[in-house]
C-alpha cells in the first residue's frame, strides 16, 4: 500500500499543483486523482476529505463529508492497493480549480510543518501498520458522521494527522495522531455524556 522509498516524500501540496498544471481535463475523477497522488493517495485522500470536515460546517453536512473517509478507511483495513469509490462519487471527482483553492488553502500549513515530519519509524506507516490506522480512522470518521454540533473537529483533525504521518512516512507522527485520537473520543464522550445529563435534568426536575 505504501512503498518503502528512500528520497523524502515532496509535499502533498506541491504535488496537488503539479497535478493542476498537468495537460487534460479539467476535471479529474477521485480515482484518477489518487493514481496521481501515487504512494500519497492514502494518507492524501484522508488529508483532503477530513479536512474539509475540520472547517465549520452546517448541521448535517458533516456526515455526507464523512462518507469519502469512511470508504477510504475500510478499503484501508483491507489492504486495497488502489482506491475505489462508487460511481455518484467517482463522477463527481473534483476540478482542478477547486485543486487550485485546496492547494492555497494547505500550502502555507505545510511549509510551516513540513520541515517536523521526516520519514521515521517505518514500521508504524507499513502496510500492516496503514490497516490499523485505517480501522482507527473508520471509528473517527463515524463519530463525526453523527450530525450534532461540535463533534466533528477533533476526531476529524485526528484523521488529518494520519493523512500527514502516511504522507511523511512519519512514525513518530502516527503516536502522535493516535495520542490526539483517543483525546478526541474522550471529548467526544464528554460532549455527549454533558448532553444526556442535561436533558435528563430537564426531564426530571423542568418536567419538559
Amino acid at each position: 500500500m505504501i512503498p518503502d522509498i528512500l528520497q523524502g516524500p515532496l509535499p502533498l501540496s506541491k504535488r496537488l499543483a503539479q497535478i493542476v498544471e498537468e495537460d487534460g481535463p479539467d476535471r479529474l475523477t477521485f480515482s484518477e486523482l489518487a493514481a496521481k497522488l501515487h504512494y500519497r493517495a492514502w494518507g492524501g485522500l484522508l488529508l483532503i476529505f477530513a479536512g474539509i470536515n475540520v472547517l465549520p460546517l452546517p448541521p448535517g453536512t458533516t456526515t455526507f463529508f464523512a462518507i469519502p473517509v469512511l470508504l477510504i478507511s475500510a478499503q484501508m483495513v483491507f489492504g486495497r492497493e488502489t482506491p475505489w469509490f462508487p460511481a455518484r462519487i467517482e463522477r463527481r471527482g473534483m476540478t482542478k480549480d477547486e485543486l487550485r483553492r485546496l492547494v492555497g488553502k494547505v500550502a502555507w500549513l505545510e511549509a510551516r510543518v513540513e520541515r517536523l515530519f521526516k520519514p521515521r519509524m517505518p514500521r508504524l506507516t507499513g502496510r500492516t501498520a496503514a490497516r490499523v490506522i485505517g480501522a482507527v480512522c473508520f471509528f473517527l470518521a463515524l463519530i463525526v458522521a453523527i450530525p450534532l454540533p461540535l463533534l466533528h473537529h477533533a476526531p476529524a483533525a485526528s484523521i488529518v494527522l494520519f493523512g500527514l504521518a502516511l504522507i511523511y512516512r512519519d512514525g513518530a507522527l502516527v503516536i502522535v495522531a493516535a495520542v490526539a485520537s483517543i483525546v478526541s473520543i474522550f471529548i467526544d464522550a464528554l460532549v455527549i455524556g454533558s448532553g444526556v445529563l442535561a436533558i435528563a435534568y430537564a426531564v426530571t426536575h423542568l418536567g419538559l
